[in-house]
């Protein structure tokens, strides 16, 4: 499992990630808001699966 989120990718996913899921933990949104879990686990391990299967690569560092 090679990163493939690079730097701002990670950041935005990360802060969406906590926003959706303190939005739904205080029931701003409904429970829709806990999806917010897939883009800061994604943000946080730095590996996106769709973009594994895109051939996606934000990741300045290619061989990491």
């Amino acid at each position: 499992m090679t990163s493939n989120v690079g730097g701002i990718d990670r950041i935005l996913r990360i802060v969406l990630g906590v926003v959706l899921v303190a939005l739904a933990a205080t029931g701003t949104v409904g429970a829709w808001g806990w999806v917010g879990l897939v883009p800061l686990a994604t943000g946080l391990s730095g590996w996106c699966p769709p973009y594994s299967l895109l051939g996606i690569n934000t990741c300045k560092n290619k061989n990491i």
